[in-house]
C-alpha cells in the first residue's frame, strides 16, 4: 500500500488530500486546498500563495491516475467544485441530505448536480466495497469534533490491503478526536496507519482547554490500543504553539505530520503568517542606494472553508 500526503498545514495549505494506492487500484481521498483568508489579522503570504499553487499541481497530477475519489465532509479545503477530478470515475460523496445543514448542505446539493452527467456518484455514508485485492469502508458519520458541534459531521474511510494485512484509516477532521464516539470507532477499525486532524489549538480560546485536552487523551489512547502509525496535521498545524502545546503527542515515535511522514521539513506557513509578513515587509535596497518602498501584486483573498 502507498499513502502520499499531497497538501496538508505542515506542507502549507489548508488541506489533508491524500493518495492510496492499492494492487494498481488508486483513491484520491478529499481533494481539495484552501487559504485561511485571514490570520493575525492578515491575508495570505506570497510563501503561502506558492504552496498553494503546489499543492493543487500534486492534486491535479494524482487525480489523473485515480479510480476512485473520496470527499469526506463539504468544507472548501476537502473538495473541488470542478468536475475535472471527478470526471468517469466512482466518486463516494457524503450523503447530501444525512447529517448536514446550512452551507455545506447547499455546496453538498451543487456538487452532486454537477458532477452526475460526469461521474458514478454514490452517497459514502455506511458503504463497503470488497475485491480480492483491496477493501473499502466507510463510517457512519462522526462529530466534526465535539458532539454536538455546529461544525457537522464527517465520514472516515478505511482502505484495506489484505496482500500486505495493512488498513490505512482516514479520519479527517475529527479534531484529536475530541468525541469518544469518534474515538472508539477509530479502535475498532484496527488501523495501522492512520491519519487524522489533531486538536485545535489555534481556537482553544473558543473550544476550550477541557476539549483540547480530551482530544489528546483520546489520540493517545487509539494509539495505546491499536499500536499503529499517525498522521496528525490539518488543524493541530495552524497554532504557532503546536510544537509545545501538543507535545504529548509528537514526543511519541509513532506520531508525525504529513511533512514528517513524507521526510520533509514542516512549512507550517498560516501558524507564521505574520512573521512572513514581517520579513516581506523589509525593505532590500543595493549598496550605497536609497531604501525603496516595496510593492505588493494584490491578488484575490484565498477561501478558508468554514471557520474551525
Amino acid at each position: 500500500m502507498k499513502v502520499i500526503p499531497l497538501a496538508a498545514e505542515s506542507l502549507g495549505v489548508r488541506s489533508m488530500a491524500t493518495y492510496v494506492e492499492v494492487a494498481g487500484r488508486g483513491i484520491l481521498i478529499d481533494p481539495g486546498a484552501t487559504l485561511a483568508a485571514g490570520r493575525q489579522g492578515l491575508p495570505p503570504a506570497d510563501e503561502e500563495w506558492e504552496a498553494l499553487r503546489r499543492a493543487n499541481d500534486r492534486i491535479s497530477a494524482y487525480a489523473a491516475r485515480a479510480e476512485f475519489v473520496f470527499v469526506s465532509h463539504y468544507h472548501e479545503d476537502h473538495f473541488r467544485s470542478d468536475p475535472a477530478s471527478y470526471t468517469g470515475r466512482t466518486v463516494l460523496l457524503k450523503d447530501a441530505g444525512r447529517m448536514i445543514g446550512g452551507l455545506q448542505a447547499r455546496r453538498a446539493s451543487a456538487l452532486w448536480q454537477a458532477l452526475a452527467p460526469h461521474a458514478r456518484v454514490q452517497a459514502a455514508d455506511g458503504f463497503r466495497w470488497d475485491a480480492q485485492d483491496v477493501g473499502l469502508e466507510v463510517s457512519a458519520p462522526l462529530a466534526h469534533g465535539r458532539e454536538g458541534t455546529p461544525m457537522g459531521y464527517v465520514l472516515a474511510l478505511t482502505v484495506h490491503d489484505p496482500a500486505e494485512r495493512q488498513r490505512f484509516v482516514f479520519a479527517s477532521d475529527v479534531q484529536g478526536p475530541m468525541s469518544a464516539v469518534g474515538a472508539a470507532y477509530l479502535i475498532r477499525q484496527r488501523p495501522t496507519l492512520l491519519y487524522l486532524s489533531g486538536p485545535p489549538s489555534y481556537i482553544e480560546s473558543e473550544v476550550g482547554t477541557a476539549a483540547i485536552d480530551q482530544g489528546i487523551e483520546h489520540l493517545l489512547r487509539i494509539l495505546d490500543a491499536t499500536g499503529c502509525r499517525i498522521i496528525m496535521d490539518h488543524h493541530a498545524l495552524r497554532d504557532a504553539r503546536f510544537a509545545s502545546r501538543l507535545a504529548r503527542l509528537w514526543q511519541s515515535d509513532r506520531i508525525t505530520t504529513a511533512a514528517g511522514y513524507l521526510k520533509l521539513p514542516v512549512a507550517a506557513l498560516e501558524s507564521r503568517r505574520a512573521a512572513l509578513w514581517t520579513r516581506a515587509r523589509k525593505p532590500v535596497a543595493k549598496a550605497g542606494t536609497p531604501r525603496a518602498r516595496i510593492s505588493r501584486t494584490t491578488r484575490k483573498f484565498a477561501k478558508g472553508g468554514d471557520v474551525e
